[in-house]
């Protein structure tokens, strides 16, 4: 590690906001892509006659476990229960509902409060709070991963070859990206919706097509500022090509504000998506969300743990980020590297 990526790590670990909010984000989100073995109507390792079955990644029939029928086993069933562990044992997730799992054995009207068995309660369609928040945390951070980092190669990409060129070629970028940023999002959005039914594909494919153009200035402003340097026109007087100049030459200097963006990015990408499956024009029906979530606590009053648990999800979810970006911030602001 060179003496200024030291030097960068020692100021991100200073913020000590930022190096908890990162331990806490990494950890939850790592739990997340473990779902399947965190909330599921099915056991992740079944045990009968002998042989080791893992339901969580494959379908098996109850005929399997001496059932009737060549449906899927049903692992819930009374019936099924005491098939398997008259001749074997499962293994159950803490949470033994799925984020699409009902519980049919409510002992009070959908949403019920939170008890011994649903820890947050349920929703208004019988559905566990628990599951719901995990998948749906997964799925937002997913969203926003990937809309930040595809946005930010694109973007890179369009700020590089804007500020590099100049001329006629930034003027005609500029004024491009100041009519396709004027589109309306939202109306596009409903538009859709109205014609295809969103998934998580086409809501990511549609973001992408405005989210690229708040990269596009950082990298623009740094390339603009760094083709005249001294050690580029070298460069160019010693034959070396426009596209290794801009990727191995300038573009690193160029990362520097495009890295202290990203977490920033990240939190919005997520507040995007959230925003959208509150207004019922994002993930299908059914999906595990955050804002789906939100919506159920807005339209059911009654019952303030939907809505408090969706709120204080984004609200720890959103901070953690934004720690992260200060923290970030903080690394490579070039004021705190002076001896």
């Amino acid at each position: 590690m060179n003496p200024l990526t030291q030097k960068r790590w020692e100021a991100f670990k200073a913020n000590k906001r930022g190096w908890w909010s990162v331990w806490l984000f990494t950890a939850l989100f790592l739990l997340t892509l473990f779902a399947e073995f965190i909330a599921n109507d099915k056991p992740f390792l079944v045990s009968y006659q002998g042989e080791l079955f893992s339901p969580v990644f494959k379908a098996y029939p109850e005929t399997t476990f001496g059932g009737e029928f060549g449906t899927e086993a049903d692992y819930q069933d009374p019936f099924m229960v005491a098939k398997i562990n008259a001749d074997g044992w499962m293994i159950w997730p803490p949470v033994r509902y799925d984020h699409r799992t009902v519980a049919w054995d409510l002992p009070t009207p959908a949403p019920s409060s939170p008890d011994a068995t649903h820890w947050l309660g349920t929703d208004d369609q019988a559905r566990d709070v628990v599951a719901r928040l995990i998948y749906g945390f997964r799925i937002s951070i997913l969203f926003g991963f990937a809309l930040t980092i595809i946005s930010a190669a694109i973007g890179i990409a369009a700020g590089a070859i804007q500020g590099y060129f100049g001329g006629w070629t930034d003027l005609i970028f500029q004024r491009f990206i100041e009519v396709w940023s004027g589109l309306p999002i939202l109306y596009l959005l409903i538009i859709l919706a109205s014609v295809v039914e969103p998934n998580f594909w086409w809501l990511l494919a549609i973001m992408l097509m405005f989210s690229w153009m708040g990269f596009v200035g950082v990298v623009r402003a740094e390339f603009l500022r760094a083709r005249n340097f001294e050690y580029v026109r070298a460069a160019r007087s010693m034959g070396v090509s426009d596209h290794t100049i801009m990727f191995r030459h300038i573009l690193p200097n160029a990362m520097v504000a495009t890295l202290t963006f990203m977490p920033f990015t990240l939190a919005g990408s997520v507040t995007v998506l959230t925003s959208l499956d509150f207004l019922g024009i994002g993930l299908p029906p059914g999906s595990a969300s955050l804002g789906e979530l939100l919506a159920q606590g807005k339209a059911n009053l009654q019952a303030p743990w939907l809505g408090l648990t969706g709120f204080f999800t984004i609200a720890v979810m959103l901070s953690m980020l934004i720690f992260i970006g200060e923290a970030v911030r903080d690394a490579f602001d070039p004021r705190k590297h002076v001896a």
